[in-house]
């Protein structure tokens, strides 16, 4: 019987016939005899594998790494020999061999992973999905079971690193409290920066207000100096103008006193008939205060009505002012 295979090119062949390889490549196509041919066929295209490890962290902590590993096969020949990739006359797979590569895969990768994450604490493996990305690829890279197999790994991709319910909620408890006091802080902050600001103002305004107050009290310095020398000019003034009157009323009692000085020898006598510029009555009324001065002298004196009366008509204001108060005289005997 007769058969024709047609192979993609991301697909391996291999021939055998009789127990001997025929030919081999990629994306092969050629007729062969069924019945004493071996077909062996090797996916070369990338292939993805999902997975989900339980690993325990350094501070004993359970977390679920999930994610993917890509790799493909570059050495199809070394894959063929440690595994059955022989298939039948519609193509598939004769035995499980090929399901199990991904296996071996997950295994090795759960491995290495684990010796990433028991590296770490809770907090950093939460936070190292890279790093332990990046340490998986090139262990695995480096690792027998997989360099056996003629396989590469191209990437291994780390989708979420979760740790239990109770610790994931305990965490957010904290992360939520931290970030709580860190917002109390910025609101404290704030408040303090306000508090600062206001405290700036009032030392800005208290140094304006003593800058307004020693201006002011510059300026009464000033008007107080103003006033005092107008005071000092005054009390020169005063004390010139003292002077002056003082030399003034000096200059009128030497005056006066050189004007009086003849008349302090005259008798007052003398003085009063000067200044009564002769008049009678003034002259009589000194003659009678004579009169009753030495009325012990006198043994009796007559006056007569006709005289009295005569002096009393003739007096003159002038007269009866200069005129000094008489002495009671002895009463007169009339005739």
């Amino acid at each position: 019987m007769i058969a024709y295979l047609k192979a993609s090119p991301t697909t391996w062949v291999m021939q055998y016939r009789n127990g001997r390889l025929k030919r081999e490549g990629a994306g092969l196509s050629f007729f062969y005899w069924l019945p004493t041919t071996t077909l062996v066929q090797v996916p070369l295209a990338s292939s993805d594998i999902p997975f989900a490890f339980n690993e325990i962290t350094a501070d004993f902590q359970a977390v679920t790494v999930q994610g993917q590993i890509t790799y493909r096969v570059t050495e199809p020949t070394k894959l063929a020999a440690l595994l059955d990739y022989t298939t039948n006359a519609i193509g598939a797979y004769r035995s499980e061999d090929p399901r199990k590569l991904p296996e071996r895969l997950v295994n090795t990768a759960q491995v290495l992973t684990r010796s990433a994450t028991q590296a770490m604490t809770l907090r950093e493996a939460l936070v190292s999905s890279d790093r332990i990305e990046r340490q998986v690829v090139a262990a695995l890279n480096q690792a027998p079971a997989v360099t056996s197999l003629g396989i590469e790994v191209l990437a291994v991709s780390i989708l979420s690193i979760r740790p239990t319910p109770e610790m994931g909620r305990a965490l957010e408890a904290e992360a939520r409290e931290a970030l709580q006091r860190k917002a109390d802080e910025a609101i404290y902050d704030r408040r303090n920066a306000a508090v600062e600001g206001e405290r700036r103002i009032k030392e800005s305004e208290l140094a304006t207000d003593v800058m307004v107050e020693e201006k002011k009290r510059n300026i009464r310095e000033k008007q107080m100096a103003a006033d005092v020398a107008i005071e000092t000019e005054r009390s020169k003034l005063i004390a010139a103008k003292v002077e002056n009157d003082k030399k003034a009323a000096d200059a009128k009692s030497y005056a006066l006193d050189a004007s009086l000085r003849p008349l302090r020898t005259l008798d007052w006598k003398m003085l009063q008939a000067l200044t009564a510029g002769g008049d009678p009555g003034v002259m009589i009324g000194t003659a009678f205060r004579e009169l009753a001065e030495n009325a012990q002298k006198i043994g009796e004196l007559n006056i007569s009505p006709d005289l009295l009366r005569t002096l009393l008509s003739s007096r003159t204001p002038a007269a009866a002012a200069a005129t000094p108060p008489s002495t009671s005289a002895p009463p007169s005997k009339p005739r």
